[in-house]
């Protein structure tokens, strides 16, 4: 016989109320340390948003892609857990339950409800990549981007210039990253970036951006945007490129295009006039199996 003070066993109902408050605690606690900011551009970086033209599509594509998942995720999970505790054996049962060998309704759901958003996934992709990596506007100004061997070079074709960039040396100070080499962009000018390397693979990436491109040696690849907000950006090497490629850094201005227009004058009082072409680069290591001695491709 049980004794009067002993406590009532815990009910299933009890448990999951249970495990559905410490869940709620945990994740209200997890969330706390999230801005406004943070949310909005789904944990990217937030001085992404309106950085350029595409990053804001980008974000779009993001956020609209984890939002369908956390739906699908929850309606998928809530259905297990509601057969888990709906169709549970009880200690009544007797035998097998009624075997089914089909519900017509459940799979068709389940087959027309994934085709409707993969193809739904399909034409939102395609159409970011339309406004983004297919880019096709005229741009204002052309600016080429060499990848080396610690640094880059900048060759600003459009006003007949160029920056000559030396590596960085890390020394665990801010110092090496303030006189890293700087990229000028013009803000709200429709820009071309030609992307080149002058030995081996690199990758040009913006973080803020949120657009890369690798870097491949004989082969040429562009990235045609806007930027939009003006400020201090960095970017970096996203390829292991050798020895320092942590120390293959750079930093970004976008500038007022006076402010850009007076810094591309200050290259040319310099001495830093035309652009520094193919012959600095180193590869001669390089060849392309496609390519045969007389083949016109």
């Amino acid at each position: 016989m049980d004794s009067p003070n002993q406590p009532a066993p815990r009910t299933g109902a009890s448990r999951a109320k249970r495990l559905g408050a410490i869940g709620a605690a945990a994740a209200t606690t997890l969330l706390a340390g999230c801005t406004k900011e943070q949310w909005e551009v789904g944990f990217l970086p937030v001085e992404s948003k309106g950085a350029t033209s595409h990053t804001d599509h980008y974000i779009a594509l993001w956020n609209g892609g984890w939002i369908a998942s956390l739906i699908v995720g929850a309606i998928t999970w809530g259905l297990i857990l509601w057969c888990i505790v709906a169709y549970r054996r009880r200690k009544s049962d007797r035998g097998l339950p009624v075997q089914m060998r089909y519900n017509l309704p459940v799979e068709i759901f389940y087959t027309v409800v994934p085709l409707i958003l993969v193809v739904g996934f399909f034409f939102h992709n395609a159409q970011t990549m339309d406004e983004t990596i297919y880019d096709e506007t005229e741009p204002q100004e052309v600016i080429e981007v060499y990848g080396k061997q610690w640094a880059w070079d900048f060759n600003y074709i459009t006003q007949d210039v160029h920056y000559a960039g030396v590596q960085a040396n890390l020394d665990g100070t801010e110092q090496p990253g303030e006189d890293a080499p700087t990229l000028y962009l013009p803000a709200d000018t429709d820009i071309q970036f030609k992307i080149e390397s002058r030995d081996v693979i690199h990758s040009f990436w913006i973080p803020a951006f949120l657009e890369k491109r690798d870097m491949v040696p004989g082969r040429s690849s562009e990235i045609n945007l806007r930027p939009l907000a003006e400020g201090e950006y960095v970017g970096k090497c996203a390829e292991l490129c050798g020895e320092f490629h942590s120390e293959m850094i750079f930093n970004v201005s976008v500038v007022p295009y006076d402010e850009y227009i007076a810094y591309t004058d200050s290259l040319r009082e310099q001495g830093n006039d035309g652009v520094l072409g193919e012959e600095y680069n180193r590869t001669d290591w390089y060849s392309n199996p496609y390519e045969q001695e007389g083949d016109e491709h």
